[in-house]
């Protein structure tokens, strides 16, 4: 299965940077100066939520590109943007772009984050759901019941697959944003366990995630060698308490209890550009 592509193009003269599958990911989140923003006049500050606005539509696709607006609860930031695109130079246009919405040294940003989308390496193989089909469903391999069992799984397998690698995370009222690393400490090192007890282990982290499909949609993209943490996490839903509830279950699990660090935790409010400039009184 593959992605439609409207993929967003690089500046002229800038290289083309994709990947082999999956896209990039930024997170952005900023204060605005108040005082720089209170010797704007109504039509300077009105022109700035128009070019917002016409850069978001410019970037609307389902999956990429696609600017996504929030505001940031609780006073870490004031706004919250979510970008993503499948060509690096086109991600950091957008980045440049939306900045230049806002007038000069009205921005500070607080927080950035790159990342990319990925498959997981402990997904389940084609062998895994063979010997789930013959030794757990015991179906003999040449009935017609594994043969639509199988292409049940199969069809799961793509979907997640896809899903994983474009995106498109539903249009919920809250966003919450952390970064986290596997822990490398002692006995406490993720790095030196085997393949085969990380993939066991992270079989059970998945099963906790699963249970709150329909309050809590996750997207995991990586980011080992592209900026300061490992992994971004984005959890979308409906109400706080869903987040709060998802979070504080994987503690218990064992891979969060013994290998992980957490960094700071972005809780945000989707809202338009429109509702942002009323909410923020800009």
């Amino acid at each position: 299965m593959q992605a439609k592509d409207q993929t967003a193009a690089a500046p002229s003269g800038v290289p083309q940077v994709k990947l082999n599958q999956g896209i990039h990911v930024m997170h952005l989140f900023y204060n605005v100066d108040r005082v720089c923003w209170a010797a704007l006049s109504k039509s300077d500050s009105e022109a700035a939520r128009w070019k917002l606005e016409t850069l978001c539509r410019t970037h609307n696709a389902p999956s990429h590109p696609r600017i996504v607006t929030f505001v940031n609860v609780c006073g870490k930031a004031d706004l919250a943007f979510m970008l993503y695109a499948a060509d690096l130079g086109a991600i950091a246009q957008m980045h440049r772009e939306l900045e230049q919405c806002f007038p000069a040294g009205a921005l500070q940003r607080v927080f950035s984050y790159l990342s990319i989308t990925e498959l997981t390496e402990y997904m389940p193989t084609e062998e895994d759901n063979r010997r789930t089909l013959t030794e757990q469903e015991k179906l003999d391999p040449e009935s017609e019941t594994f043969k639509t069992r199988w292409a049940e799984l199969s069809k799961r397998k793509a979907d997640y697959e896809h899903y994983r690698l474009y995106p498109e995370l539903p249009d919920w009222e809250v966003m919450g944003f952390y970064p986290m690393n596997k822990r490398r400490a002692g006995n406490d090192n993720w790095y030196l366990l085997d393949f085969a007890t990380r993939k066991r282990l992270m079989g059970g982290h998945a099963r906790v995630g699963r249970k709150f499909a329909g309050r809590v949609s996750q997207l995991i993209t990586g980011s080992t060698g592209l900026d300061d943490w490992e992994w971004g996490v984005t959890l979308m839903a409906h109400q706080t308490d869903a987040l709060k509830d998802i979070v504080y279950e994987m503690r218990f699990d064992e891979v969060s209890a013994r290998y992980a660090e957490f960094g700071p935790f972005y809780i945000n409010l989707r809202l338009q550009p429109a509702a942002i400039w009323t909410h923020l009184r800009l």
